[in-house]
Order: structure tokens, then sequence, then C-alpha cells
């Protein structure tokens, strides 16, 4: 289903009970967000501010369901959507001749043809209202976390194209509020904006640049899909709604948007201009990310439509809204995964907890010895495969989205001896625990299914012995000095241990722990030690497992405890002995003031019962520090 602009999606949203209205007065600055983190958290509706101090109503959650998703991309599950693009693919290369051939002979890409984006003349519902003399200040852009570098517009569509090629592209980048005509663009230097912005450099000139907010939910999304480089975002787009995109060129520029868009922020980037300073920025990390050298974006002209509604995400400690959008993906982008590089590959999933880059499960049909290391070593050189940071294949009957069948299944047919990748790579700019930005450790794990050819073992593992936790207390308690409060055995059948380290009381705690482990027989009893500070709450697992995958660097952070038994360190590194190289981010939260105005506000909001802040439980991760950092210790 296609729809026309944001109007139509929040027409569709309330008719099947997705959404609430908001009608009393909620400010943009620190409140939305506040309201929006417990409501996301807690698996709620959509949410339409709809006074926000300005004459645009605020939509926010809208895709932060597995229903609102599907509903986004015009399907009534996103299973559907799989099957689609399979039997697309199946039919392109089944088929002979030229593609121009396979699309006039093939019923299904003749279709296709029919969703490629079309340009019109006419003048947008985009450009119902021209201001020709800018000023952001009339949007609701949000800030959404206290130690925020300022307001920013998070759902950006941004409109940029080759300047020798002509190629276009569509990438959401954040972007800082500076002034009433200006804003950073966040473009990192692994995206193509960031490649168009280096050829307009070489080219000369101004860059046009137009950011799109709203209209048909679909392009959000296909604006944050992982497609090639040069493939246009509005080709995915026509062919999820089933409608050709139409899209009509700017005022002020000669790029072309959407049609049907709420709203356009038209304008430029001078490549010959100094970059600004932008951020910190509460992340989907859930660290912030730190201040940072950016192109400063110079609006030439808004326009927008009469019913105009400003989009909005918030980003966090997971899980968000954002999580909706990656599982998505996971299915969309399955079948030409399983295509065009490894046709093995049966199934992958980015685990919320790993934030997408930072741990990759893959599932494939092994059918030969050296299967999972060859899929390892192809995965970590793929598109944006490339930042992952932790990637673990698996093979046979084993459920991927299971993570207890999951660790069961690792620990039984992997040996940390043998099917270990370790080796080094870039990673996603907003990853704090590598000592080079960046740029740093990677590790894959090979939990396939052995074949008789691959180990004169091929299972290799120990029996699993359990031990009470008083028996640990002689080795932890009594030796390390780490009570038994402090320790969790994760199950009775999986070889788990998370230890929680107190590194203000003894900034060498954790090495002399693994010193002190070496000398101790934990064989038979535990494969893996995970250790946390003394603030995570070690019997939240998934607090633990994203802690441990943000905080570690796999090259760094993980040694041999005995041969079958890994530690790894998922500390803040900032207080080791000696500190460290880069600065270290904390955790993001709302502060006690926001907490306790929108506890005020909450009865008169209308969207159910109370919800207490996230925050609360999540500032205990807060470290002493210099706002949105933690002070880095020499």
């Amino acid at each position: 289903m296609a729809y026309s602009g944001l109007t139509g999606y929040i027409a569709d949203l309330e008719k099947h009970g997705e959404l609430h209205r908001i009608k009393p007065f909620v400010n943009p600055v620190l409140e939305i967000a506040e309201i929006t983190d417990r409501v996301t958290k807690n698996g709620g509706k959509a949410l339409l501010f709809e006074n926000t101090g300005t004459n645009f109503p605020v939509l926010i959650n809208a895709f932060g369901s597995d229903k609102r998703m599907a509903m986004a991309i015009g399907r009534e599950d996103t299973g559907e959507l799989e099957e689609e693009i399979l039997s697309l693919f199946n039919n392109l290369l089944s088929s002979h001749g030229t593609l121009f051939k396979k699309l006039l002979s093939l019923p299904d890409l003749a279709r296709l043809t029919g969703f490629l984006p079309s340009r019109t003349g006419r003048k947008g519902i985009c450009q119902q209202v021209i201001y020709r003399n800018p000023d952001l200040d009339i949007l609701p852009v949000l800030k959404c976390w206290p130690y925020d570098g300022g307001r920013f517009i998070t759902l950006p569509m941004v409109h940029t194209v080759d300047p020798v090629s002509g190629n276009t592209n569509v990438g959401m980048y954040r972007m800082q509020i500076l002034g009433k005509n200006t804003t950073a663009m966040h473009w990192q230097r692994h995206k193509t904006g960031a490649n168009h912005f280096e050829a307009w450099k070489k080219y000369g000139g101004k860059m046009p640049v137009s950011v799109v907010l709203g209209g048909d939910p679909v392009y959000t999304y296909s604006a944050t899909a992982p497609l090639p480089e040069n493939i246009s975002e509005y080709i995915l787009a026509g062919f999820l709604r089933k409608k050709r995109v139409s899209l009509v060129k700017c005022i002020t520029n000669e790029l072309y948007v959407p049609f049907d868009a709420d709203i356009v922020l038209e304008g430029y980037v001078d490549p010959s201009e100094e970059f600004i300073y932008e951020g910190p920025f509460g992340d989907h990390t859930g660290f912030y990310s730190l201040a940072d050298w950016y192109p400063k974006f110079h609006v030439t002209c808004i326009t927008h439509s009469k019913k105009a509604v400003y989009p909005a995400i918030i980003v966090g400690i997971p899980p968000q809204e954002d999580a909706l959008l990656t599982r998505a993906t996971e299915r969309i982008f399955l079948s030409p995964l399983k295509l065009a590089l490894q046709p093995e590959i049966e199934d992958f999933h980015m685990p919320v907890a790993g934030i997408a880059h930072n741990l990759v499960i893959v599932k494939i049909k092994k059918t030969y010895p050296g299967q999972g290391m060859k899929v390892l070593s192809s995965l970590f050189g793929a598109g944006q495969m490339m930042f992952t940071k932790y990637l673990v294949v698996v093979s046979g009957n084993v459920n991927i989205r299971d993570y207890r069948d999951l660790l069961r299944h690792v620990f039984e047919n992997a040996s940390f001896k043998t099917d270990l990748l370790f080796g080094t790579g870039p990673l996603d700019v907003l990853d704090h625990s590598s000592e080079k930005f960046s740029f740093g450790g990677k590790l894959g794990i090979d939990s396939t299914v052995k074949l008789k050819e691959e180990s004169e073992n091929p299972a290799d593992n120990v029996s699993v012995k359990r031990p009470g936790i008083r028996d640990l207390t002689g080795i932890f308690a009594g030796k390390i000095n780490i009570p038994a409060s402090a320790m969790n055995i994760l199950s009775d059948e999986l070889p788990v241990l998370v230890v929680a380290f107190d590194q203000l009381k003894n900034s060498r705690i954790i090495e002399e722990s693994k010193k002190r482990l070496a000398g101790e027989e934990l064989t038979g009893i535990f494969r893996l030690i995970l250790a946390v500070d003394n603030t995570v709450d070690i019997n939240d697992f998934f607090t633990v497992a994203w802690q441990v995958l943000g905080n570690s660097d796999p090259q760094r952070d993980i040694e041999y405890i005995f041969d079958n038994t890994i530690f790894i360190d998922g500390t803040i590194k900032a207080y080791r002995t000696g500190g460290f190289p880069r600065k270290w981010p904390n955790v993001v939260c709302s502060s006690h003031e926001t907490i306790n105005i929108i506890d005020q506000k909450w009865g008169s909001l209308g969207i159910g019962p109370f919800i207490p802040s996230p925050s609360i439980k999540n500032s205990g991760l807060i470290r002493e520090g210099d706002d949105e950092l933690i002070v880095k210790k020499a």
C-alpha cells in the first residue's frame, strides 16, 4: 500500500489501534524523548504529539512494532516480502540474456520497471508552502538527552549527487541545529554522502543537498536499507509500495525529492568551508557518540505540505524503535544475501543487544569441511557487514533467535582452541571500545557442526560440571576479593560465568583476576567468563551482553584462561592502569529533572497506565565524569 504523506499513514495507524494522540503541550526539548523512551521499551503504540509549540505535530515510534513495521512497507507481515524478493531474485538468476530482455520476458520483472522513480514537472504536494527566507525554528526539532550538543533532526533523508557520474543517493545522517538556517551534516567516512562530498571537493563548487522529512514511511525505511552504492533507494521504495515514486525538482537546487514528502530542507554544503564541531549525541549504541568535526549544511529554502507532520525517532540504550528497522532488514535482505553472496546462508540475525554491528549470527547449510571459516572470511568483507565486531556462524538444528539454544549450540560445536578467527578491520565510527578511531579487533566463531575432516576430536568439548556458588567463593572471594553477590552462573546447563569488578577500588583487578584464574583448575566448569563493571546488574543478561559487546575489543580484551576457556573483559577501559588513548563515553539516560516533569504530566497524556522511566534503572550505569564522558584515568 502506498501512503501519500504521513497523514495517510497516521490515519491507517489510528484505524488499526496503533496510535496515541497526545493533546497537551509537550516540550520537544527532552520531554518528548523521555515519554517515548518509556513507551518504546514497553512495546507501546506510535505517538502523535499534537501540541509542540509549533505548527507541526511530531510523529514518533512509527516503526516501533512488527505490525507497524509491516504496515510501513505495505504488508500484513514482513515475511510476505521475503517470499516476494526470493521469487524475484530466483527469476532473475534463472533467466538468460541481457537484463533488459529479462525485464521484458519475465512477468515479475516486467512489473518491476513500473516501480522505477519518475520525474514530474508539476509543483509537489511538498511545495504547497514555501519559505525562501528559511528559519529552522519553525520545526519541532528534538533534543533527546541531557548532554546532547543541541537539538537534532533524527529522521532526515539526505539527498546528494555525485558531480561526475550523476549517481544519486539518499542516506540517513543526523543533523544538529546550529542556527536558523544551518545544521551540521553527520555523514560518516564510510557513507555514500561522504563519498559524494569528497567528489565535490575535487570537482569544485558548492554541493547541492536536499533533506526530506516524512512522506510515505517506506521512503524512510529505504534510506536506512543497506543497498549497494549507486542503486537508487527509490527503486526499493517503489518495489515495496508497489507504486513508483514520483519526484519533483527542488526550488533552489537541481535535486529531485518525493512529490508527496511532508517537509523538504533545500540547500548546500560548501566543501571549501571549514568543518564545525558536532555532537555529542546520545546514540543507538546506548552511549554518547562524542563530538567531532563535520561539514556545515546551509538551508536555502524550506517547503512543506499544508498538512505536514514532523517525523522523529529517538535512540539510546536498547531496545529502541530502530531495532524494528533492523529486524525488517534481516527479513528483506536475506534473499539477496543468499543468492548474490553466500548461497549456503539459511538465515541471519542481528540481536538487539548487539546494536546491529556488534554481533551478527549467521546460519548456513553446511556441506563440506571448512565451510564455516569460509563464510566468516567472506562476510567480514561484505558491504556493511565489514563493520561487524563479533560474527558467529552456526549450522544444523538451532534457533538463532533463541539465545539459550544458540549458546548451547556454540558450546557444543565450537572449540575455542581451533574455531576462533581473530583479526582487525574497519568498525563503525560510533564504536568507542577500539583504541583507534573506526578501526579495531574482530572475532569470528565457527560454531558449525563439525565434519570428521575438521578435527581429530570433533566435539573437542569438556563435560560441563556445575559448581555451587560456595565452591566459587574459595577462588574468587578468597583470592580475588570478589563477593559471591558479584557472580552469576548463567544456568545449570551453560558454562558461562558473569563477574562484576569494582575498578575504582583497584584499577588492576582485571589483570590480577585473570592471572589468578589461570592458576586454578576450572576445566570442566566454565568455557566463558564475562567481566563487567560493578554497576551492571549481573542477573540481567541483556544488559550484560550489551555492555560486553559494546565495551570490548576482541583482539585486545579476550584472553585464554585455559585451552578451551576464554575471558572477555567488557568493563570500562578508562579505569585501567594507564588510562585509555581515547575519550570514553558515558551511557545515555534522562536527567532526574526531566523524569520528574514527565512523572507529573503522565496522567494528562492519555496514554494509559503509568510507566516508570527506564533511566531510573539505567542511571546506575552512569559513572562520574565530565558530563557525557567518563573521566580518562591516567
